[in-house]
């Protein structure tokens, strides 16, 4: 019986999420019940909307970060003064945004945030967050700014450092360090019913220790905030990073469950899902939630069969809410804190960005994104990483290698001329641009061959090969029969080949009859090679080197 099953991992995602919502909560700056409302919709409508078996949508550390940063953009912008109506708004149009790209089938819009942005991200955020939780261990007021910024004013601030906060901070980080042995165990939860029972037992007030305060655990009606338009503007461009990152987080997590436990997903559906979870969340006056990994992974370890887990899971924070309201009140901040480094950790491992310095690839977009977010804050550091990862992906394409090739042996494949069996005949240039052929690099492309003609005039016939191109812009189209033309002039002939039918549609549409015609478009190296040698010993005076062999199939 599944129900068996998902009633225990219910019971034990609630107990790791009442814990992490409201520290959460403290992240982005608004009261804990409205991050203990968030996770009890999100569970709710994904369970009826989304399809992944183990996603648990909930509040996150990185949604609750970017939500503090963009309305403390948005008040410094327009000097609104209601802070929670901004949050809400904000959560309330990133659910639209959701909605709308699953509408529209973008769900290849988390592609263009790369792996390496996403781990330099996460690991400057994860900085930046636990940084900002050092003034709450320490109970040191007046501290803000960027990770530095805090570092600096705690350190002249020494004086200040409340001990008896201090311990209870570390005291709850290394308990939960040592319960991770014992992943059956809700870490998170027993550490926050040993902050109570110790805010009962003693008189944390009068030792400087903060306590989370009363709550107000009673739902408001469900609507939207009243902001003007210009408001509701100004939060559409701050929405727009949160709701990227939101699904970027959210379909790792569930992509990575769902090839784990060969489960298929769509992406456009599991859009809606967030997005009628975002929306819903924000009309209760909710945070911006997602599938954290942390959760999902904790529901799939504690043995979740069905989607039902999440809705257990729900009605079982319900429960916790409304009877411990006055136990909620009573948790220590500092353990709140350590509760926030805890569920940071993994995001705090330098391994993934080393990789990247040793394999030499992309480490500098990661290094851009985490000093981004630690430097520019969450939301223009999340901008710039994801410009500069643009930037560099369209720098390479824009600056592609031209390889020259020759055939090897008496086969059909042609290889790179630095291959030893790879043969090459005088008379014809082959090259293969290692890009796809688009307007930033068209140029180049052309000038390169051209260069390779001028070093080695004796070439009669030059066949490109366009193996990385699957279609052809007004600009690369200009270029290639601009190329073609001179070419002629000169005496030589131009072969296309590995060309696709969009390609050949292109050029018969453009005018460009000799590049369209079977003799000078071909399916692979070998057929243009074929078709070269046989002009060229007709031709006087030109001899080949290379005999020719019967047509080959489109593998070349």
């Amino acid at each position: 019986m599944n129900i068996r099953f998902d009633l225990v991992a219910g019971l034990s995602i609630a107990g790791l999420l009442l814990p992490e919502s409201i520290a959460y909560s403290s992240i982005a700056g608004l009261a804990p019940q409205h991050a203990l409302f968030a996770a009890i919709v999100g569970m709710f409508i994904y369970a009826a909307a989304g399809r992944s078996q183990f996603a648990v949508v909930a509040p996150t550390s990185s949604s609750a970060a970017i939500l503090g940063a963009a309305v403390a953009t948005v008040v410094s912008d327009t000097g609104a003064a209601d802070r929670e109506a901004l949050a809400f708004g904000a959560v309330c149009l990133t659910g639209v945004f959701f909605l709308v790209a699953g509408a529209f089938r973008l769900g290849a819009l988390s592609n263009f945030i790369s792996r390496p942005v996403l781990r330099g991200f996460a690991f400057g955020l994860a900085i930046t967050i636990v940084c900002k939780q050092l003034p709450v261990v320490l109970a040191v007021g007046g501290v803000s700014g960027n990770p530095f910024q805090i570092l600096w004013a705690l350190a002249e601030k020494h004086a200040q450092w409340n001990l008896p906060s201090a311990v209870m901070g570390v005291s709850a980080l290394a308990a939960l360090i040592a319960l991770k042995r014992f992943p059956a165990l809700p870490a998170a939860f027993a550490v926050l019913a040993a902050g109570v029972a110790i805010a009962y037992g003693m008189d944390l007030s009068a030792q400087g220790v903060k306590l989370v305060g009363a709550i107000d655990v009673t739902p408001d009606r469900p609507g939207l905030p009243n902001l003007d338009w210009r408001t509701w503007t100004r939060l559409g461009e701050v929405a727009a990073p949160l709701f990227l990152i939101v699904f970027a987080e959210s379909w790792g997590s569930m992509r990575n469950l769902a090839l784990r436990h060969n489960e298929t997903l769509d992406p456009n559906r599991e859009l809606i899902a967030l997005g009628l979870a975002n929306l819903g969340s924000g009309l209760v006056r909710g945070m911006p939630i997602g599938a954290g990994f942390s959760a999902s992974s904790a529901n799939e370890a504690a043995g979740a069969r069905t989607r039902a887990a999440g809705v257990v899971g729900a009605i079982a924070m319900i429960v916790m809410v409304a009877l411990g309201g006055a136990l909620i009140a009573r948790i220590p901040e500092p353990v709140l804190a350590a509760i926030v480094i805890a569920a940071l950790a993994h995001a705090l491992d330098p391994a993934p960005l080393i990789r990247l310095w040793k394999i030499d690839r992309d480490q500098y977009v990661a290094l851009a994104a985490a000093l981004g977010v630690m430097i520019f804050g969450v939301v223009d550091g999340m901008l710039l990483a994801v410009a500069l990862s643009v930037a560099f992906t369209i720098e390479r394409m824009a600056r592609p290698k031209v390889a020259t090739l020759g055939r090897l042996r008496d086969t059909h494949d042609f290889v790179d001329t630095t291959n030893p069996d790879a043969v090459v005949d005088p008379n014809i240039l082959v090259v293969r641009p290692s890009q796809p052929l688009f307007f930033a690099n068209a140029e180049p492309v052309f000038n390169q061959i051209a260069a390779q003609i001028a070093a080695d005039p004796q070439a009669r016939a030059i066949i490109l090969s366009l193996e990385e191109t699957s279609a052809l812009d007004s600009t690369v189209l200009e270029a290639l029969m601009e190329f073609d033309k001179r070419q002629q002039a000169a005496g030589r002939t131009l072969y296309l080949a590995r060309v696709k039918d969009s390609i050949i549609h292109t050029l018969e549409r453009a005018g460009a009859d000799r590049l369209a015609s079977k003799e000078c478009r071909h399916w692979s190296v070998a057929g243009a090679w074929d078709e070269a040698v046989l002009k060229l010993s007709g031709e006087s005076g030109v001899t080949a080197t290379q005999t020719p062999v019967a047509p080959s199939p489109p593998h070349a």
